[in-house]
């Protein structure tokens, strides 16, 4: 009797490459086709990344607003979307707050909440962990000439693969020296260089192919992918370390949840917006 295909058969590294490359297919093709394809499937990430860390606040004993928390999450990368297409005003950004400030009177109604401004905090800090940094990513997308470019979104990605992967091997391989126990074990300075060098020799190719910025904002975007990518690996690691937990979700074998798979772009989106738009 011929045996179904099941990912579970394979080794945790079979896994990681199965569901890395058929992700990557998903994410590529989708910001290859169209900016609203990119939408799809960055809106879709955002919120599997949000409902993953409501589920584990609510594991640590808060109760922020899961399902109203991503929805404000998804309103505000949609917003940010529109207005960077030119389809809506930036006064309709506006609509932000009073949506948001909702928060406060739906915890009011919440007779079994008896922490209810610890909800309130928990479900602000999905939207700026989480919703922030996917919609920012509208806004470094639309950055040369107001026109959606998937040269920057494909590219900030392959750095930020190539520095995910070459931190795994290198450290596998040869990590000895903790990078930050305290936190993180098993992360090493070992695999910390060796996805330093993987982030930099694929920003190098990036230079030769992808001309839509200047080639020295490339090894800049490749910086700060390296270290603040590396942190937001470290406060997630931390995150989860506080409620005793080893993965945000199973959504992803191999690689865990979302927020796993995602934590490194968390933090670096901000630092590669406000770069992109500064300079």
């Amino acid at each position: 009797m011929r045996s179904r295909f099941s990912i579970n058969n394979y080794s945790n590294l079979g896994q990681r490459a199965i569901t890395a490359l058929f992700g990557a297919l998903i994410i590529v093709g989708g910001c290859l086709y169209s900016d609203y394809t990119y939408f799809l499937v960055f809106a879709g990430i955002l919120g599997f990344s949000q409902m993953e860390f409501y589920k584990l606040s609510g594991l640590d004993g808060m109760l922020p607003l899961r399902s109203f928390g991503t929805f404000l999450g998804l309103m505000i990368f949609c917003l940010t979307f529109m207005v960077e297409k030119e389809h809506l005003s930036m006064k309709y950004f506006y609509l932000i707050f009073p949506i948001v400030s909702l928060t406060f009177f739906i915890k009011l109604y919440k007779k079994t909440d008896k922490k209810p401004f610890t909800g309130v905090a928990y479900t602000f800090l999905g939207l700026f962990y989480v919703a922030v940094p996917f919609s920012l990513l509208n806004l470094a997308v639309f950055s040369v000439d107001a026109t959606y470019n998937y040269q920057i979104i494909i590219g900030c990605l392959l750095i930020l693969w190539a520095s995910d992967t070459g931190a795994y091997f290198a450290g596998t391989k040869f990590g000895k020296t903790k990078l930050f126990e305290r936190v993180s074990p098993k992360k090493s300075w070992e695999g910390f260089l060796g996805g330093a060098f993987s982030a930099i020799g694929v920003a190098f190719i990036l230079t030769r192919y992808f001309h839509v910025i200047e080639d020295w904002k490339w090894l800049v975007i490749a910086g700060i992918i390296i270290i603040a990518g590396t942190y937001g690996d470290l406060i997630e690691s931390l995150f989860k370390r506080s409620i005793e937990i080893k993965d945000s979700g199973k959504g992803l074998p191999g690689h865990g949840g979302f927020m796993d798979r995602f934590d490194g772009l968390l933090l670096s989106a901000p630092f590669i917006t406000a770069f992109l738009k500064i300079f």
